[in-house]
């Protein structure tokens, strides 16, 4: 197995043990994430609780099953909205030029000039710090990195043979854009959609490590890793096992990234 195939098999098989670990905590976990048992706080990991308890004697394992959840289905509607709104704005922008054009790259460029998560949680004290709000608030502060991908794709191509060839038979600009453009877009833009998976993962259990993101008791892996600050010293687990979770996704989603990036780039094809 040659490096690009050994990329592609762990990076796969850590991103579908989170996807997977992500469904079934819909409809079981071993215990009830927010069923308090105090007579059970702060258990060490054991058979009976695999990942140990918390303060409130609460299954680490079921929570962090249910947090996970909670962060992919943040990154995976904020992927949605953040690539969808960024095609269409830079598709838009490339294809027509002129004055739309300078006006969009005006209020992108703005965007670009703010770090993402400084962004968020300037925007989040807009909406509201909720699942919704945070959703927003990233889709809208990474949203900027698809527009300026997509924009360069379109500009390279808009003057091609092909294009010009749909003009001259009498096609739609619109048709021209949607038909001949826009599917030649797709390979950056999947493995850009990819890798902001990873960022937008990084970024939520950041904002909720904060407070800012889905309110307790509701489990995330970044509200997890601040209630385990005050017993990090006498059950380290707290900490450990959401970062774990943390670092393997991050891991999982740029191993992956990095193989599809190999697979749909055709200059990495050729260095290959």
């Amino acid at each position: 197995m040659n490096r690009r195939s050994l990329t592609a098999v762990v990076g796969g098989t850590l991103v579908a043990a989170v996807v997977i670990t992500a469904l079934v905590a819909l409809f079981w976990t071993p215990y009830d994430p927010l069923k308090l048992n105090f007579k059970a706080r702060l258990a060490a990991p054991s058979l009976t609780h695999l990942m140990g308890t918390d303060e409130l004697g609460r299954d680490v394992f079921s929570r962090l099953m249910r947090g996970t959840t909670a962060s992919l289905r943040v990154s995976l509607m904020t992927v949605l909205l953040a690539t969808g709104a960024g095609v269409l704005i830079g598709a838009v922008s490339g294809y027509l030029r002129g004055w739309p054009d300078r006006v969009l790259m005006a209020l992108n460029d703005a965007l670009l000039a703010f770090p993402g998560l400084l962004l968020a949680l300037g925007l989040l004290a807009v909406f509201g710090a909720s699942e919704t709000g945070i959703i927003l608030a990233l889709a809208l502060a990474y949203m900027s990195s698809v527009v300026r991908v997509v924009r360069g794709t379109v500009l390279s191509l808009r003057e091609r043979e092909f294009v010009r060839a749909s003009r001259v038979m009498g096609n739609s600009e619109l048709y021209t854009l949607m038909r001949h453009l826009l599917p030649n877009c797709l390979a950056p833009v999947i493995v850009m959609a990819t890798s902001m998976c990873g960022w937008i993962i990084l970024a939520e259990s950041s904002l909720s490590f904060l407070g800012l993101g889905v309110a307790p008791p509701a489990p995330t892996w970044g509200n997890m890793l601040a209630g385990s600050r005050t017993y990090i010293g006498q059950a380290a687990w707290l900490a450990i096992f959401p970062g774990l979770a943390i670092s393997l996704s991050l891991l999982g989603i740029n191993l992956l990234g990095d193989a599809l990036r190999d697979r749909l780039d055709p200059r990495m094809r050729r260095r290959v």
